[in-house]
Parts: structure tokens; C-alpha cells; sequence
């Protein structure tokens, strides 16, 4: 093992034990919050929520709470980076990190989910965004492998070259999977919810995600010379 790759696994190490830790905040937080307003159990369909003045002043509250989460998060990234490819990937693997997580603390303080097919709400900007657990962590999967190899290279000052098509398929890629997301969150309240969530769409999403990131790995892997990472800024 180099120093370069050495440094770059201790530096992710520390990042990930931010995302543990921060995981377990969002979860004892959720606890919190399904006592409130689960007091018989939080399971779909879900009650209609947000039709009075003190539950909309609450739903403000919470979608406060998840923007000031991703600032935190961006934050972190920020810190950890020292160059705009090494702060994209620390976001990658600490949102991931924390998203695994998250389910992981909230099996050990409430025994949920029963299983990975158990609905949750996921998020709430800018519409509420619903599915069963597992397709939520198969993203964090595919962004912390992403971010993995991104550090790797830079770790060794390899430039990462994304294209212009590069970018307009994540767009679409990302595009795709929230919509999933969201049509699944969409009726969260009826009987018939399940049958709302897209699988077919979401794994067109994912697949496409998941060729571009490998695509621009491998044309990079061609091109690996000795090309700076991107510089400091």
C-alpha cells in the first residue's frame, strides 16, 4: 500500500465515522418523531398528515430539518476535500454512509424494518418521496463505490474527465430515480400505495447511473497517466 492510498483510506475512515454518527442522530430523531406521531405504530398506508395549522407548522419544521441535513453533509464534504473532485466524492460517501446507517440504527432502537421491503417516506423536498428500503440503499451503494474510486485517483493526482454527455446522464439518471420516488410518495395514504412505486422505472434510473459512472471510470482508466487532480480551491 502507498502513503497516497494509505492517507486516502484514513481520511475516508474518519468520514465514515461522521456518517455513523451523524446516522445515529437522524435516527434517535425519527424515534422521536414516531412517538409523536405514530403513537400506534408507523405503518403504511400512512394517516393524512399536515391538515391543520400546528401540523403544517410541524411539516415546516421537518423539511427545515432535511435541508439543514444536506448542508451539514455538504459541509462535512467541504472540510474533508481538499479539491472539487475529493469534496464531490466525500458528499457521495457520507450521504451514503449515513443513509445505510440510518436503517441500521433505526433495526437496533426499534427492530424496523422487518425487512427490506418495508415502506419508509424518505424525503419530503420538494414532494414527498416514498418506497420500500432497499432501493434507497441500493443508491448509497452505487454513490459510496463511485466516491471510492474518485478518491483512489485522486488520491494518486489522476484528473477525473467527465464529458459533457456525462453529465446530462447523471441529470437524467438522478431525474429518473426521484420520480420513482416521488410517484411512490404520492399516495402514501391510500390502501392501494404499493402498487404506486415504479420498480421498472427506478431500475432504468439506476441502470443508467450505473453505466455512466462506470463508463467514465473506465475512460479515465485509459487515460490514467499523470494528470493533476483537479486543484485546490
Amino acid at each position: 500500500m502507498t502513503a497516497q492510498t494509505g492517507e486516502m483510506l484514513k481520511r475516508l475512515g474518519i468520514a465514515v465515522v461522521f456518517g455513523i454518527a451523524f446516522a445515529y442522530i437522524e435516527s434517535a430523531v425519527v424515534v422521536y418523531l414516531r412517538v409523536i406521531f405514530h403513537p400506534n405504530g408507523f405503518t403504511f398506508p400512512l394517516e393524512v398528515f399536515g391538515v391543520t395549522a400546528e401540523a403544517k407548522r410541524l411539516l415546516l419544521t421537518e423539511i427545515g430539518r432535511e435541508t439543514a441535513t444536506i448542508v451539514l453533509i455538504l459541509t462535512a464534504a467541504w472540510l474533508f476535500g481538499r479539491f472539487v473532485w475529493e469534496r464531490v466524492a466525500y458528499f457521495l460517501a457520507i450521504f451514503a454512509v449515513w443513509d445505510v446507517f440510518y436503517y441500521f440504527w433505526l433495526k437496533v432502537l426499534l427492530d424496523w424494518p422487518a425487512s427490506i421491503m418495508d415502506w419508509d417516506v424518505l424525503f419530503l423536498i420538494p414532494a414527498v418521496w416514498a418506497s420500500p428500503t432497499l432501493y434507497p440503499v441500493l443508491v448509497s451503494v452505487l454513490m459510496f463505490a463511485f466516491a471510492a474510486a474518485i478518491l483512489h485517483r485522486c488520491a494518486h493526482g489522476r484528473l477525473l474527465i467527465v464529458a459533457r454527455g456525462d453529465w446530462l446522464g447523471w441529470l437524467v439518471s438522478v431525474g429518473i430515480v426521484v420520480a420513482s420516488f416521488c410517484l411512490g410518495g404520492r399516495h402514501i395514504t391510500r390502501a392501494d400505495y404499493v402498487e404506486h412505486f415504479p420498480p421498472w422505472l427506478f431500475a432504468i434510473g439506476y441502470v443508467l447511473g450505473t453505466g455512466v459512472c462506470a463508463r467514465v471510470l473506465l475512460r479515465n482508466g485509459r487515460h490514467g497517466g499523470m494528470q493533476a487532480c483537479a486543484g485546490p480551491t
